[in-house]
């Protein structure tokens, strides 16, 4: 699972080749669907709709999927899939829409032309490492508060929400795992108990 690397928003660019227009999206896995729906909405004459996911399951395994959605078998879904391959990106989905400008491309012209649409989506995006994902509630006393952001601010470490109580503050963390158990070690936290 090393090196993995994901995205958080979507980010697109248009290709063009031999009167042909393809338009790739790249995109979190979670609104994979959506988009695909969105698309199909407003590219109403595309003629394809070339797909490739990679996500992990609930066991941390990799899934991977493709379409060729009418081209010419393994010319379009498996490039595409490759790219991601090739860039270790998980949680993630590109879609190519495509309109056929009336020149047939040839097997080895689409699987150029799907893996360069691809790659440019890629290079439009902004990659995450997937380690830096990692997210863990904490429980810190008021007077550790201080010294508890600064050593996160310096961990690099995103607190996403804090939550206010009486006598301390739930801290939601978000970064690579490592730093964050680096950092728990250096301030004195309050238990979370366990919900009954």
């Amino acid at each position: 699972m090393n090196n993995l690397q994901t995205i958080d928003s979507c980010f697109e660019t248009t290709f063009e080749i031999k009167k042909s227009l393809l338009i790739a999206h790249i995109m979190p896995i979670s609104i994979f669907q959506k988009k695909m729906e969105s698309l199909k909405e407003k590219h109403k004459k595309a003629r394809h709709f070339v797909w490739a996911t990679r996500q992990l399951n609930e066991h941390q395994q990799i899934v991977e999927n493709c379409t060729d959605d009418g081209e010419p078998r393994n010319t379009s879904g498996k490039p595409t899939l490759k790219v991601l391959q090739g860039h270790k990106i998980i949680n993630a989905g590109i879609i190519t829409v495509r309109y056929f400008g009336g020149i047939k491309l040839g097997t080895g012209g689409l699987v150029r032309a799907y893996n360069d649409a691809a790659q440019d989506a890629v290079q439009q995006a902004r990659l995450i490492p997937l380690d830096n994902l990692y997210r863990k509630t904490i429980r810190v006393a008021y007077q550790q508060i201080h010294h508890a952001e600064y050593l996160l601010k310096q961990q690099t470490i995103k607190i996403l929400a804090k939550n206010f109580a009486a006598t301390h503050i739930d801290l939601t963390l978000q970064g690579r795992q490592e730093r964050i158990e680096g950092v728990i070690k250096q301030i004195v936290t309050i238990n979370i108990p366990k919900p009954e």
